[in-house]
This record gives structure tokens, sequence and C-alpha cells, in this order.
């Protein structure tokens, strides 16, 4: 069968589900990873075709992405901040949102003189709740003077973080600890930034099936009369273990702009800012001691 041809059936046969631009865009990145060919190629080369063995390949990813199990855990990665991570049903996807705190961290540092100039150590960077460890991973690979920590609270999300820090080349130190039930981090850190579960159970009939139904539930939800549990908590440990002139930045519910707010600002925390994504969605937050 040409490969054009069954784009079209595999488009729209799944575009009861998803739309179709999201449809095609699954077809590109399953292309470029089984044949490692992009769209350009297919268009250059309208005659290419799949060997039956292929099709099977293919017919058994899309009966799965049928059941919205999501494309990448059925590929085993994807890509964030320009790197690439594996990802499994222990870690949740990284999202573009998240790239935009990263991001916002890392243009900070660039925009200022170095925390740690002066001192014997590097800069200090805590990632709480790392999941993959695309946040600790990615700054560390861009922040030349980092040490970078990350703590998570499972155990089989660590072993895929460790992983995809051996696949970038950088050097994390992981940690398995639950951070509620923390009482101090032990060291002095720079910058502190966490990404921690944050949806209310009363949001769930807004989450997609595929989220919902494969994403890991203990990354992802909280109780809805309890929705800062996790702010809070490292905020109080921010307060004993950031340094002087440090930093603490949260990826955040985005219906709980104000209420994060507030609660910093009740924490006597300095210089908050409150960021919106890139959907114009109140996303991410940065404060001082």
């Amino acid at each position: 069968m040409q490969v054009k041809q069954y784009r079209s059936q595999f488009i729209q046969e799944l575009s009861s589900i998803y739309d179709a631009a999201e449809a095609e865009s699954f077809f590109y990145l399953i292309l470029e990873t089984k044949k490692q060919l992009k769209r350009i190629d297919l268009a250059l080369q309208p005659d290419l075709t799949f060997t039956e063995e292929e099709i099977q390949d293919w017919n058994l990813i899309f009966e799965q992405l049928k059941k919205e199990i999501p494309l990448q855990y059925l590929l085993g990665k994807t890509q964030f901040y320009g790197l690439e991570f594996e990802v499994n049903e222990n870690v949740l996807i990284p999202r573009q949102e998240t790239e935009e705190l990263v991001d916002w961290i890392i243009e900070s540092q660039k925009s200022k003189v170095p925390i740690a100039i002066g001192r014997s150590r590097k800069l200090r960077i805590l990632d709480i709740g790392t999941g993959s460890g695309c946040i600790a991973i990615s700054l560390a690979k861009n922040i030349p003077n980092a040490q970078v920590f990350a703590i998570d609270v499972s155990e089989k999300a660590l072993a895929t973080a460790q992983k995809n820090a051996v696949k970038n080349a950088v050097n994390v130190t992981f940690i398995h600890k639950n951070i509620l039930e923390t009482a101090d981090l032990g060291k002095e850190f720079d910058i502190i930034v966490s990404n921690p579960p944050y949806v209310r159970n009363l949001e769930k009939e807004e989450i997609r099936k595929n989220v919902l139904d494969y994403e890991p539930h203990l990354a992802l939800f909280v109780e809805d009369d309890n929705a800062l549990v996790f702010y809070r908590k490292i905020a109080e440990l921010a307060q004993k273990n950031l340094s002087p002139s440090g930093q603490l930045y949260f990826e955040i519910n985005q219906y709980l702009g104000k209420e994060m707010i507030e609660m910093l600002e009740k924490m006597n925390f300095k210089n908050i800012e409150l960021r919106k994504d890139i959907y114009g969605n109140d996303r991410m937050t940065k404060s001082s001691v």
C-alpha cells in the first residue's frame, strides 16, 4: 500500500475522535519515528509504500489511538525543550506550558549576574515532583553552572527520569522523597521549581479521556478543598531552604492564579510575578523570599 493512501485512511478514521489536524500530526510523528521520514520526504517521494509488516505495526498503533491511549506512550518518547524524553504510564507527558516555565527560568538566569558568582559552589537548583525529569534535565542542559537536584515520591518515575538524564548526557541528583512529609530540604538552593499536582477533582470533566484514563493520577489531582496543599508545603520549605537571593517558581492551576498570589503574599514572599501561558491562561509564578 502507498504511504499516502494509508495516510488518508488513517486521518479520516481518527478524525471522528481527534480533530483532523491532530490526527495528521499523529501520522507524521509516527512516520518520523518508524521510518525516519518527515512530511517533506513524503511530498518528494509520493510513491513510497509500506510493507505488509509495516502496515501491521501501524494498524496496532492505530487501534490503540482509537482507544485514546496517548501517542507518546505508544511511541515511548516525546520531545521537550529540544530534547528527547522517554515517557511511560509512570510519568506525565510533558506539556508545552511547562516548556514556557523552563524558558522563564533559563532566560532569567541569562539576564542577570549568576547568583552563585563569588561562591565556592555552583548554582543549586531543585525540581520538586520531577516525573520524567523534563524540568530538571532541561535546566541542567541549559544552565552550565548549575548543580541540579530532583525529588519525586514515585520510585518508578525516578527510574524513568534517571534514564532520561543519561539519554541527554546531564548529571542530576535524583532523590526519592514524599515532599508532604519533608520537614527540611537539607541544603540551600538558589532556585526551587515545581509543577506539582494541581487539577481539582471538580475539574475532571474538563480532562480529556487520553489524560484521565492513562496518565498517573498521583501526579495530576488534588482534593477540591485543599487544592494548594503542595504549593503551601513547598513554599514553607522554600522559606527555610532558599538562598537570600533565591527564586521560587511554580506551574499553577489556571483557575487559581489569584489564590496563589494571595498565599504567597500571606507567606511574605516578595517580587511576586504571575505569568500567562501561550493560551492566555494564568500558568506560572515567580517569587523570592
